[in-house]
């Protein structure tokens, strides 16, 4: 009989456990079903002052309401041979709410991120390195696909999005020294006082005094497109995914 009583005693202990097993489990997909479905913008996520066309606080400007410098800083932009051919979107359609200040930045934006001699991938692990100091959701969503089509390296991407130490990142593929630089270099202008000594060096050394400069005004520029998504507070498209986690 003892023997027996030990035996059920045994079985419910297993039970109990095997349950209580389930319910973890369960509980766990649960947390990342609903960690899945949070990432993804809905319309119930925008606040009650955006506007539906431009998903920010003021309205997507039409060209033939415009102002005669407002419409010079729309051509401006918006034409043939701009990346902006199909119409005004994101934190530049605010900018010509500026016209002058538009008409001005715009052409430094182009060259700063299409123009100088960094390639694409190095453009883009520079201007993902910025979103993640800054802590821009749009931005990081915006330009992690850009810099996958670049040939930026996943591994790479998440040692920026988990804000990774360099120094025991280990031999990730494709993070030589110029990729190291660019990381640190962004890293520090943003959230330190100042970029480091050794840091500008071997910024110095890899893209010389021009390439130093053309690396701090594109840290500056997306600095600036923070700054106006936060101003008018620019929505993701309901449907899409935020790709940078709350890390912080």
């Amino acid at each position: 009989r003892s023997f027996g009583r030990f035996v059920g005693v045994l079985s419910v202990v297993s039970l109990s456990a095997c349950s209580e097993g389930d319910a973890v489990e369960s509980r766990e997909a649960s947390d990342a079903t609903q960690s899945q479905a949070s990432s993804i913008v809905t319309t119930a996520d925008m606040p009650d002052d955006i506007f539906e066309d431009s998903r920010a606080r003021l309205p997507l400007p039409q060209r033939e309401q415009l102002s005669a410098d407002g419409q010079r800083a729309y051509d401006v932009i918006v034409n043939p041979d701009s990346r902006y051919a199909s119409g005004l979107r994101g934190p530049l359609a605010m900018w010509v709410y500026s016209p002058l200040m538009a008409e001005h930045i715009f052409p430094a934006s182009s060259y700063l991120r299409f123009g100088t001699e960094k390639d694409q991938r190095l453009t883009e692990l520079v201007i993902l390195t910025t979103a993640r100091e800054v802590r821009s959701q749009y931005e990081w969503t915006s330009h992690e696909p850009l810099g996958l089509r670049a040939g930026l390296e996943p591994e790479i991407i998440d040692l920026v999005k988990r804000r990774a130490d360099l120094d025991t990142a280990g031999d990730l593929p494709g993070l030589g020294d110029r990729e190291r630089t660019l990381i640190a270099f962004a890293r520090e202008v943003i959230s330190e006082q100042k970029v480091s000594s050794a840091t500008f060096s071997s910024a110095l050394e890899l893209f010389g005094e021009q390439g130093v400069m053309d690396l701090a005004g594109l840290v500056g520029y997306y600095n600036f497109v923070n700054i106006t998504l936060k101003t008018f507070d620019l929505q993701l498209a309901p449907g899409g995914e935020r790709l940078l986690p709350d890390l912080w």
